[in-house]
């Protein structure tokens, strides 16, 4: 969920309105590494990390974490997080934490102390947004306005009933994108396919699209395959799942995808491209049959 922030930073404006901190509507967004690893013993990494350079005040940066449910300790990371990006970056620090569901809301909207004896040293406020207050957008005309926050919104009410009409919302302001954005419209049909995977919502996505015409074959990469006669279509899926997850692909991977003709092989790597952390971890499941090119 913390990606969409970066690859679609217009997203932004809306989510601040809905949290309640002022932004300008102009300024400039820029990723900043995650990695905030002082000790080589130990890795810490924020999923996202954005600098916002508004056009009314001064720079700060945006720590964005995806938060599934309560993990103990959490809440200490958060705080090394926020106290190492201002150390090093000299800048105020927002940590937004995006979540799915009201408990993991509840728990993460803190505030968390750090202290003893009656003193309090360092106290953590998060921001965050989840089912209840990122808007329930059901209404495709709304949702192609914004679709980002359509998208966000699905997300954040995958569990619950509402999701259905809202994935209906977005099909049909995709299906009006294609005509004059269709890679944008193909970017986020692979950003709710990658997100949503198998959860039930997820399903519900994969039926929608089965039965629109603007994206041929989406409903499986095996039917484009087929139908077209050749695998660059689940090549393509491949690909595409692992660029949207952020996932590098060096020349030697995209060659072994692209040249194999093996569609029960090809299924088997499009699973592994949801879960995988190394492009090359696509191959590490199929044993030796899997050395020679098909």
């Amino acid at each position: 969920m913390h990606r969409i922030f970066l690859e679609r930073p217009e997203i932004l404006g809306s989510v601040f309105d809905v949290l309640g901190v002022p932004l300008s509507a102009k300024a400039t967004v820029d990723a900043v590494t995650t990695d905030v690893t002082e000790a080589r013993p130990l890795e810490r990494r924020v999923d996202t990390v954005l600098r916002i350079g508004p056009s009314d005040g001064e720079d700060f940066l945006l720590a964005i974490e995806s938060q599934s449910g309560k993990v103990a300790g959490k809440e200490a990371s958060w705080a090394y997080y926020v106290a190492y990006l201002q150390a090093k970056f000299r800048l105020p620090v927002l940590l937004l934490v995006v979540c799915q569901d009201r408990p993991t809301a509840k728990w993460a909207a803190g505030p968390f102390d750090c202290g003893t004896r009656g003193w309090t040293a360092l106290r953590v406020y998060p921001l965050v947004a989840g089912p209840d207050n990122l808007p329930v957008i059901t209404d495709a005309r709304t949702a192609a306005k914004n679709l980002a926050l359509a998208v966000l919104s699905a997300l954040a009410h995958a569990r619950n009933p509402d999701c259905d009409a809202i994935l209906e919302a977005i099909s049909s302001a995709l299906q009006e994108l294609r005509e004059t954005d269709p890679d944008t419209a193909e970017y986020f049909f692979d950003f709710l396919e990658v997100t949503l995977g198998k959860t039930p919502a997820g399903e519900k996505w994969n039926r929608i699209m089965s039965f629109v015409s603007y994206f041929p074959g989406r409903g499986t990469v095996r039917e484009t395959a087929y139908l077209e006669g050749r695998t660059e279509g689940e090549a393509k899926g491949i690909l595409s799942v692992l660029e949207v997850r952020g996932i590098p692909v060096t020349d030697s991977v995209r060659e072994r995808i692209t040249s194999c003709t093996d569609l029960d092989r090809m299924d088997a790597w499009l699973e592994r491209s949801r879960t995988v952390e190394r492009a090359e971890d696509l191959f590490t499941e199929d044993g030796n049959a899997d050395t020679a090119s098909s």
